[in-house]
């Protein structure tokens, strides 16, 4: 498979999205997202039922306030949504009283801080959590939030497929990072072992579009916004991106919550979960405004960036229930085919461990 850096699946699907969320009735009506009567199907949910499932926070809002410490990585710009539900009134709406607690990329300290209590609840990136929460963490994923974020970015005159990244070189910023892993599933759907067959070279990330222009690395993978500038540099192109193939319909970022607090008190998950989708549909159909109130967050961007990430993202996705659990099992699966979750593993059961239906 080829690409056009202007003309991509993501870009394609930011597209589709802006025209839906502009002939929708407000994005609570979620006509436009086929993916989302699929998730509520799943609960018996049908029709009208299932277009306003995200609409009704008064179904999910707890009885009285409670406050909620929420783990999250503040400088993701995928999840803008999230550092912008507060003011926003999605937790209030829940009757949540939420504080942040930014642990980055430090998904180990995150996982640990749900599973012993110092954070309730927590969003991150799947393919950086589920080898971790296979290692036996007491935390349950409830909810996949959008997709995109994770690019694949090459010399415009370098490769053009991942058949034609067999024996060359690809730089990233972790050998355990979601890109390494997801464009690990990738070279493996296209014949080629990204275990035997290519070399994985480290950089700080400031530093891949250097590796590529020296030829040091002939692909570079990462996430946003620092991978969709390398894109926008003169020379540059992007090869593929998390919005292809099997997986341009799935979630690539979820909500986590302690296993304690799911067994003690599933309302409050299930309050947390639904204000983070809402806010996230929001997103899709309201960018610009995001963008603005992620400033206060942000480090080293602009709205216009922002805004313009945002609609390259599908924040018109989510998934909840069987459908979640579909897409968890999808990454386990092919997480296992390319050795980074262990082979006695069962994909089925993997996604059921780790997975609450805190809406059921």
């Amino acid at each position: 498979m080829t690409f056009d850096s202007n003309l991509s699946r993501r870009r394609l699907l930011g597209l589709a999205g802006t025209a839906a969320a502009a002939a929708a009735v407000g994005r609570f009506a979620w006509a436009a997202d086929p993916h989302a009567h699929a998730a509520h199907a799943a609960h018996g949910a049908h029709g009208d039922d299932a277009q306003n499932f995200l609409r009704d926070a008064k179904s999910w809002a707890l009885p009285a306030p409670r406050k909620l410490k929420l783990a999250t990585n503040l400088n993701a710009i995928c999840l803008a949504p999230v550092a912008v539900a507060d003011s926003q009134g999605f937790f209030r709406n829940h009757n949540l009283e939420v504080e942040f607690v930014n642990f980055g990329n430090s998904t180990e300290v995150l996982l640990e801080s749900l599973a012993t209590g110092k954070a309730d609840a927590a969003t991150g990136m799947a393919l950086r959590w589920l080898k971790a929460l296979e290692q036996g963490f007491d935390v349950k994923l409830t909810a996949g939030t959008h997709g995109g974020c994770l690019r694949l970015i090459a010399q415009e005159g370098g490769p053009r497929s991942f058949e034609e990244l067999k024996g060359k070189t690809i730089g990233v910023t972790d050998m355990a990072s979601p890109d390494k892993n997801f464009f690990s599933l990738m070279l493996k759907r296209h014949g080629v072992d990204p275990v035997r067959d290519v070399t994985w070279r480290v950089y700080p990330i400031d530093l891949l579009g250097t590796a590529l222009e020296k030829g040091e690395v002939q692909a570079a993978s990462g996430s946003d916004p620092m991978m969709y500038r390398l894109r926008n540099q003169p020379g540059k192109r992007e090869l593929s991106n998390n919005l292809v193939e099997e997986y341009a319909n799935l979630s690539c970022c979820v909500v986590g919550v302690g296993g304690n607090l799911v067994r003690k008190e599933r309302p409050v998950a299930a309050a947390v979960t639904h204000a983070i989708l809402q806010a996230h549909a929001w997103a899709a159909q309201h960018p610009e405004t995001v963008a603005q109130d992620f400033l206060k967050f942000a480090v080293n961007t602009n709205s216009e960036e922002i805004n313009a990430i945002l609609n390259e993202h599908t924040h018109a996705h989510y998934s909840v229930g069987k459908a979640f659990v579909d897409e968890i099992a999808v990454y386990a699966r092919d997480l296992k085919a390319v050795e980074v979750l262990r082979a006695s593993t069962d994909p089925r059961k993997f996604a059921e461990s780790i997975h609450a239906d805190v809406f059921g």
